[in-house]
C-alpha cells in the first residue's frame, strides 16, 4: 500500500524547473512532464537517467508514483500507444500503475550547478564556471527573470596532474570500462573544459580556451585528430559521464520536500555494454 506525504508531485516538478527552468532546454528537446498527473501527492520519488521497463517496475516495488528522469521518455510525438517498442511499453506501464514520469534533460546541462557542475565537481576541480554563459529570460507567473544557461563549463584542477594519471583518475571516479582518449599529453593538465553527454561540439571551444584537457560523454572519430599534444582529450561514455545527475535531483527535491522517500534507481540503464 502507498503511503503519501501531503506532498504533491507539481511541488516537486517546481523545485526541478526553480533549479534548471525549461527555456534553458535546447530547441531539440523535450524535458519536462512526460507522463501522469501532478495534481496529485506524491508516495516517493525514484530518480533515473533513463526510463525503461524496469525502472518503472523498480519505482512500483518501492511505492513510488514519480519517476525523475534525466533523458526523457518522449522526445517524439506518438501516434499510437501499444507494446510496439519499450517507450510504448513504458507509457502503458506508467500510467497503467499511476506513475507519473518527469524528465530534467538539457535544460538541467544548461543550468549553473546543474549536470556539467557535478562532474567537475567529481574530478575537484575549481573555479568552475559556464563556458560561454548567456542569458535566458524565464517567465514564472505573471513574473520575468533571467538566469544564466552554458553548454559546458571550465575550471582548473586545485595543481597541476601528469595527464596519465588524470585520465587513471577520470576512470576510477566515474567506473568506466573504457575510456577513449587521444594520444597522451606530455605536459601537466591544469585547465579542463568539459560537456556532458554528446557534447564533442564543445571541442572548437576547449581549444579556444587554451585549455589542457576536454572531457565530454561521446566524440566522433575524425574530431580526435589533430589535436596531439594540443590538448588532452578524454572521451568517457555517455552513461558514464551523467550517472551522477541522480544526485542533483537527490539535493533538490530533498531540499525542499525532506519526508518524502528518495530512492535513486539500481537498474542500471546503460545500454552499452563492453566485452
Amino acid at each position: 500500500m502507498k503511503i503519501f506525504y501531503d506532498v504533491k508531485i507539481k511541488e516537486v516538478v517546481f523545485a526541478l524547473e526553480r533549479f534548471a527552468p525549461l527555456p534553458l532546454q535546447e530547441s531539440y528537446d523535450n524535458a519536462g512532464l512526460q507522463v501522469g498527473l501532478t495534481e496529485v501527492e506524491a508516495s516517493g520519488a525514484l530518480l533515473c537517467l533513463d526510463v525503461t521497463e524496469e525502472v518503472i517496475d523498480e519505482a512500483v516495488s518501492l511505492g513510488c508514483n514519480l519517476i525523475v528522469s534525466h533523458h526523457p521518455l518522449l522526445f517524439h510525438g506518438l501516434k499510437t500507444v501499444s507494446d510496439r517498442n519499450y517507450v510504448e511499453r513504458c507509457v502503458r506501464k506508467a500510467i497503467q500503475n499511476d506513475v507519473t514520469v518527469y524528465a530534467a534533460h538539457t535544460n538541467l546541462d544548461n543550468a549553473e550547478d546543474g549536470v556539467n557542475f557535478k562532474i567537475a565537481e567529481k574530478l575537484e576541480l575549481e573555479q568552475v564556471g559556464l563556458l560561454l554563459p548567456h542569458p535566458v529570460k524565464v517567465k514564472d507567473g505573471g513574473h520575468e527573470y533571467t538566469v544564466m544557461a552554458g553548454s559546458g563549463v571550465i575550471g582548473v584542477l586545485p595543481q597541476p596532474e601528469d595527464s596519465l594519471k588524470f585520465l587513471q583518475r577520470i576512470k576510477s571516479v566515474f567506473h568506466i570500462e573504457c575510456l577513449m582518449h587521444n594520444e597522451l599529453l606530455q605536459r601537466p593538465v591544469r585547465k579542463v573544459v568539459l560537456c556532458g553527454g554528446a557534447g564533442d561540439f564543445m571541442l572548437e571551444e576547449a581549444l579556444n580556451q587554451k585549455a589542457d584537457a576536454f572531457l565530454t560523454g561521446e566524440m566522433h572519430y575524425h574530431q580526435y585528430f589533430g589535436h596531439d599534444q594540443e590538448l588532452q582529450i578524454a572521451v568517457m561514455g555517455h552513461y558514464q559521464s551523467e550517472q551522477y545527475t541522480k544526485e542533483i535531483f537527490y539535493s533538490i527535491i530533498g531540499e525542499i520536500c525532506p519526508e518524502l522517500p528518495l530512492y535513486m534507481t539500481a537498474v542500471d540503464t546503460n545500454p552499452i555494454k563492453y566485452l
